[in-house]
């Protein structure tokens, strides 16, 4: 039974832009995730409406020149990530990293100095909701933590949402908002699996009224978690985001 109106995601195009900026705080959340605040004179115009929109950065090596066009900056290693936090009236932007072995990002987010230099180009599109859903299904790993819990904040106030988040043992603590109506499952990898989380939950599991559903971890999630909301649960494809953030 349909309680409000489906509420969808709607695909926006925004005007991608290039913003210089340094490393200005660090903030470790758990012994392998970290977030990181940005900051320059270009963060000011920054704007990223929807809750899982991608930047790219681009990260300048500490004993290196300073690239001072965008052509110089697309040279170097760079990943994308999406904002935790941003403040463009003060010209900042916070980005949570997970730590992981020797890449590009995660090596930069763990050992960059204060004061090292980036550079955030996008985003280019936001998938922003239209309409109120009467539930929220999210999931994923470490790398969703971000996207899931700007949906978190910016549900109406009392709408159940329920999350389900698969992350290593030393990141069993990564926050997530827990106001009225938040149901969080917390899976340790290597011990419960998302995967097989998505694949237990049935017709039944399913929330009632209006759902939007979002699942971004690991490439291998995308066909369980499409298994789940579109089949089992008949969500329209317009109420469904799932993402491989990343290939084992």
């Amino acid at each position: 039974m349909t309680l409000t109106a489906p509420a969808v995601f709607e695909t926006v195009a925004l005007e991608p832009e290039f913003r210089p900026a340094e490393l200005v705080s660090r903030e470790w959340l758990t012994s392998g995730y970290v977030r990181l605040r940005v900051a320059g004179e270009a963060l000011h115009s920054f704007h990223a409406p929807g809750a899982d929109d991608h930047v790219r950065l681009f990260f300048a090596p500490a004993d290196g020149p300073v690239p001072s066009t965008p052509e110089e900056w697309r040279e170097l290693p760079s990943r994308e990530y999406t904002p935790m936090n941003a403040d463009a009236d003060a010209g900042w932007v916070e980005f949570d990293f997970v730590i992981h072995g020797d890449g590009p990002g995660s090596t930069w987010a763990a050992t960059a100095p204060l004061g090292a230099r980036l550079a955030v180009a996008g985003p280019r599109r936001s998938s922003q909701v239209t309409g109120e859903p009467d539930a929220w299904f999210l999931a994923g790993d470490e790398t969703a933590v971000p996207a899931i819990c700007r949906f978190l904040r910016t549900r109406r106030p009392g709408t159940s949402a329920r999350v389900i988040l698969e992350v290593d043992e030393a990141n069993e603590l990564v926050p997530i908002p827990t106001e009225a109506g938040t149901y969080v499952t917390i899976l340790v990898r290597g011990t419960d699996s998302l995967v097989a989380a998505l694949a237990a939950l049935g017709e039944r599991d399913r929330p009632q009224g209006s759902v939007l559903g979002f699942v971004g971890a690991e490439a291998e999630i995308v066909p369980a978690a499409r298994a789940l909301l579109l089949d089992r649960w008949g969500l329209p494809a317009e109420a469904v985001i799932t993402k491989g953030y990343w290939r084992r």
